[in-house]
């Protein structure tokens, strides 16, 4: 049954999703749906999954380099690697926003105090 596998079908579909990734974040960037600054991340993954496509025996000297026997497991870690360094960006964002989020509710609440002082002075 593993003979009748067709490798170049298999690397066909991989450069295509490759790109249609690589084209759909240029679309949210240009949508202004992602920050460039947010995407850098993802246009370098989708641009190393696209060289890997291509590359045919990529993931094969990448897991020998690694030392991993079996090379679509070398493929499976740069995936799970690249899922946490997006995830840690996030992570990176998120926090920043919360503070900015922190600061801005305190300079709101002070604003509002000397709102109700101006206007009690008013009265």
């Amino acid at each position: 049954m593993l003979e009748n596998i067709n490798t170049d079908k298999i690397q066909y579909f991989a450069i295509a999703g490759s790109i249609l990734l690589l084209l759909f974040i240029i679309e949210l960037i240009r949508r202004k749906k992602i920050k460039e600054q947010y995407s850098l991340l993802w246009l370098f993954f989708s641009a190393a999954f696209i060289t890997l496509s291509l590359w045919r025996d990529g993931i094969e000297e990448i897991a020998v380099l690694v030392g991993i026997a079996y090379a679509p497991a070398a493929f499976l870690l740069i995936l799970v690697m690249a899922i946490f360094l997006i995830l840690i960006e996030f992570s990176v964002i998120i926090s920043k926003l919360s503070d900015t989020n922190k600061t801005l509710v305190q300079q709101v609440g002070l604003l509002k105090e000397k709102i109700k002082k101006i206007e009690a002075k008013n009265e």
